[in-house]
């Protein structure tokens, strides 16, 4: 039983003062923890709210406030690890090193990331917008993180990725209020050059096409075989193409009426040797 003492009193003595440093470390590491845990909460909340007041997109806003929490997170658990003694050298390189290779496995994922990303944070289209980008052109239904879902005018579904579509060209039909119609006319040299701009003139007399600026008659240029006369108006977005098929319906029987002959094209002669 002495012996029992003596070992006990041994083992107090030496490895007391170790259990009383490391229920410290442990200790501090859990207070560290849990007031890390909430401030990283706390902080995802206030960027969030951020996020929403300077109107960014939902889907941005969920994946921003994700990431930022995870990686937070890690950092602060490596940091928690790290107060404890756990040697973290060795932790943070196979994390650097995972992080490498998954990168370099999703490069064409990541760029497609960036650029939805850029087009959520500098919006140059919007859902609902007739855009061209990429050789197809649409109305933009959906704009998701890693591709841009487009509709075209026969209803056929486009998949386009962010990637590609941030670093391309994009045309943006629907973000103008306003679009300039400009419908060219080649008439015969021989055609009164009056009363074609008096029928032009004539068409553009619709309540959808605006007066101010008025429209206007020019000659574009003189061809071959023809003159060219352009049609200038204004019109809204929205109008655009019911003024230009208006135009295409009523111009030849307008013109003939007024005893304007268009342009014929030029006749080929093929010769056939006898």
């Amino acid at each position: 039983m002495e012996l029992n003492v003596d070992q006990l009193v041994t083992a107090s003595e030496t490895w007391g003062p170790i259990a009383l440093e490391y229920s410290g470390k442990l200790s501090l590491a859990l207070v560290t923890l849990l007031l890390g845990w909430w401030l990283i909460n706390l902080l995802t909340g206030r960027v969030s709210a951020l996020m929403t007041h300077r109107r960014v997109d939902r889907t941005l806003q969920g994946f921003i406030g994700s990431l930022i929490n995870i990686i937070l997170k890690v950092l602060l658990m490596v940091s928690v690890a790290s107060m404890i003694g756990v040697e973290t050298t060795s932790f943070v390189a196979v994390i650097g090193a995972a992080g490498l290779a998954i990168g370099l496995a999703l490069q064409g994922s990541l760029a497609n990331f960036a650029g939805g990303v850029l087009i959520l944070l500098f919006r140059p289209f919007k859902v609902g917008d007739f855009i061209e980008a990429q050789g197809v052109s649409g109305t933009v239904d959906h704009i998701q993180i890693f591709h841009t879902v487009l509709r075209t005018g026969d209803n056929k579904t486009v998949i386009v990725p962010n990637g590609s579509l941030s670093n391309g060209i994009i045309t943006n039909y629907s973000k103008q209020e306003n679009r300039q119609v400009l419908y060219d006319v080649k008439v015969d040299y021989s055609a009164d050059l009056s009363k074609a701009r008096d029928v032009l003139l004539k068409l553009a007399r619709d309540p959808r096409v605006h007066q101010n600026p008025e429209p206007v008659v020019v000659v574009s240029a003189l061809g071959d075989t023809s003159i060219n006369l352009s049609l200038r108006l204004w019109t809204s977005n929205a109008d655009y193409w019911g003024v230009i098929f208006k135009l295409n319906e009523q111009l030849r029987d307008s013109l003939s009426a007024a005893g304007v002959e268009l342009a014929q094209p030029p006749r080929m002669v093929q010769v056939v040797p006898a």
